[in-house]
């Protein structure tokens, strides 16, 4: 910048122009731009780096979390496999008894198509000795024949039950005959029929006795008949006596049927 100003010489003052230094004042205005830019570059790398560390932050909590859950899916897939072995354990112990429970079926099976037959016969050969025995209790006796027969053909009976019932059936026979008892039924048909009084022993013999007493027989197992006998009337009346507790066990005369050959 160009300054004029007087000097005093020789001659009288006179004016110089002044070339004033300024350069600190021109350079000022470029360092305050270069300031001025650093700190915008500065600032613009802050930022940048503020950004790149979030970014950074993120891949690493990202990373974190993939293996948080890589680590859980191999927990999950290590605790699979062993569910998944222990099913395979129990499949095959299922299979396993599946296959004896068919065959157990089919054992079954097999056993009923042969032990129907076997019950079905059992139950006839029972009605036939009933048929066939002494005639005490009678109706009692072919009333439970009738009631298995009729059992028989019942699908809602197992066959376990019905062969309880059978072999039931059979020791209640077998019991008859180690028994004396006594007991009042129907003897004949018609006008004939009246209210006697039966004394059984065993299967020994079947006595009778009419309620007034007049009358006094026994079963002809040899005639399949009754035999009015006057002559066992003590026996029987002391038989009777003995059956109901009456009375003291005695030595009692009964007709018994005559020995019979029996030939090969």
């Amino acid at each position: 910048m160009m300054f004029k100003t007087k000097v005093a010489g020789a001659t009288g003052p006179r004016w110089v122009h002044l070339l004033v230094a300024i350069a600190p004042v021109m350079l000022a205005a470029p360092a305050g731009a270069q300031l001025q830019e650093a700190l915008t570059a500065q600032v613009a790398a802050d930022k940048q780096a503020a950004e790149d560390q979030t970014t950074v932050n993120g891949i690493r909590d990202k990373t974190r979390d993939a293996a948080g859950r890589y680590a859980q899916a191999m927990a999950d897939t290590d605790s699979l496999d062993r569910y998944n072995n222990q099913l395979q354990e129990q499949v095959k112990s299922q299979q396993t008894e599946i296959a004896s429970i068919e065959r157990q079926l089919t054992e079954i099976e097999t056993t009923n198509r042969e032990v129907q037959p076997l019950m079905q016969q059992m139950v006839d050969t029972l009605a036939q000795f009933v048929k066939l025995d002494v005639p005490f209790m009678l109706e009692d006796r072919e009333a439970r024949v009738q009631g298995l027969k009729d059992m028989m053909a019942r699908a809602d009976v197992t066959i376990s039950e019905k062969y309880r019932r059978i072999l039931e059936a059979y020791q209640i026979e077998l019991e008859y005959g180690r028994t004396l008892s006594s007991y009042q039924g129907r003897l004949g048909t018609g006008a004939d029929a009246r209210t006697v009084e039966f004394v059984q022993l065993g299967r020994v013999s079947l006595m009778y006795r009419t309620i007034d007493g007049s009358e006094t027989g026994y079963w002809d197992a040899s005639k399949k008949a009754w035999v009015p006998d006057a002559s066992y009337k003590q026996a029987v009346e002391t038989a009777i006596r003995v059956a109901k507790r009456d009375g003291a066990a005695e030595l009692l005369t009964v007709p018994v049927p005559a020995p019979q050959e029996v030939r090969s």
